[in-house]
């Protein structure tokens, strides 16, 4: 089983989903910054869940999909997995993760 790490920067990105939503309503805020984060938890017992996006020196970067968001995660090793953000998939995820990887 491997161990999942939430980077800063995911976990700043996930505030901000949680934010965003709560000011129209608290409790879907929750809802979703939930199921984003349980949705990352299968990937403890199925790293490849997602598809490649691409691979770098560090480890496979895959996409986790969960509604309308990607879950964008580093394959370290079968032990560690890192997650690198959660992005809207209405956003240029290309620009982000030039910044992370």
């Amino acid at each position: 089983m491997a161990k999942i790490r939430w980077t800063s920067e995911a976990e700043k990105w996930l505030r901000e989903i949680y934010d965003y939503i709560a000011q129209d309503n608290e409790n879907a805020a929750q809802r979703v910054v939930a199921g984003i984060y349980n949705k990352a938890q299968i990937l403890k017992d199925f790293p490849g869940a997602g598809y490649k996006y691409r691979s770098e020196t560090e480890g496979e970067i895959r996409i986790l999909l969960y509604g309308h968001y990607r879950i964008t995660y580093l394959i370290r090793s079968e032990e560690l997995i890192d997650i690198l953000g959660v992005f809207h998939g209405a956003m240029e995820i290309e620009r982000y993760l030039k910044i992370l990887a």
